[in-house]
């Protein structure tokens, strides 16, 4: 759940995001192609949790899909191929069981309430994904920020890839992807890093013990 009404996730967003959208765009059209469209392929149903202004789901070439936000500004935003799902995600969501195949999530988690309704909503994720269906995760990595990690109005939820790969252990999940340092963290809000150089650096592992901030886990439902 969110402690803050779709209006004030509207004000909110729209000030923080509202001069770098193109960049954003720009910044996606690199990491879709370069890393994580390796997860998706173009059968598969695919439900972007806390999808903002869609850059990532209407960038990927998929059959089917979603996003979930509670920003009214997001139905302004996706592509008339993705259903909107406009509601808390720490709720029963409105999909079959095992009717998904990924469940892609952003710079998201840490914007949950607590604990415990992050841990509905990973269960939520299990419900939908179909054995094997996977979830991939990224945002800021507390055990790398400290200080700065609140320097976002709305973020309530500390974590780090060690405690978001427990949840998924003991709810059913195999992880086949545990890493604590990916990108630097506010990649799309901070400097507007040159895309070639995104490109060079999605490319050397080895920078990424300097500069990334941001936990990547990919975890699979058994």
């Amino acid at each position: 759940m969110s402690t803050h009404t779709p209006e004030e996730l509207q004000r909110m967003y729209g000030v923080r995001f509202s001069s770098n959208l193109e960049y954003r765009k720009q910044v996606w059209s690199v990491l879709i192609p370069d890393w994580f469209g390796k997860y998706i392929n173009p059968a598969d149903a695919v439900l972007d949790l806390g999808c903002g202004y869609g850059e990532f789901i209407n960038g990927v070439a998929c059959r089917e899909k979603y996003g979930m936000d509670l920003n009214p500004d997001a139905s302004r935003f996706l592509h008339p191929s993705v259903k909107l799902i406009a509601q808390d995600c720490s709720t029963a969501w409105p999909l079959p069981d095992a009717s998904l195949d990924v469940v892609f999530t952003s710079n998201f988690f840490e914007h949950l309430s607590d604990k415990a309704a992050l841990g509905r909503t990973l269960d939520e994720i299990g419900r939908c994904l179909r054995p094997g269906g996977r979830l991939v995760a990224m945002g800021p990595n507390i055990k790398y920020l400290h200080g700065a990690y609140w320097d976002f109005w709305d973020h309530y939820v500390p974590i780090t890839e060690a405690s978001l790969q427990e949840a998924l252990i003991t709810r059913g999940f195999r992880v086949d992807a545990c890493i604590g340092r990916f990108l630097p963290y506010t990649m799309a809000t901070g400097p507007r890093y040159p895309l070639v150089a995104l490109r060079a650096y999605l490319r050397l592992p080895f920078a990424w013990r300097f500069f990334g901030k941001q936990f990547l886990v990919v975890g699979a439902k058994q």
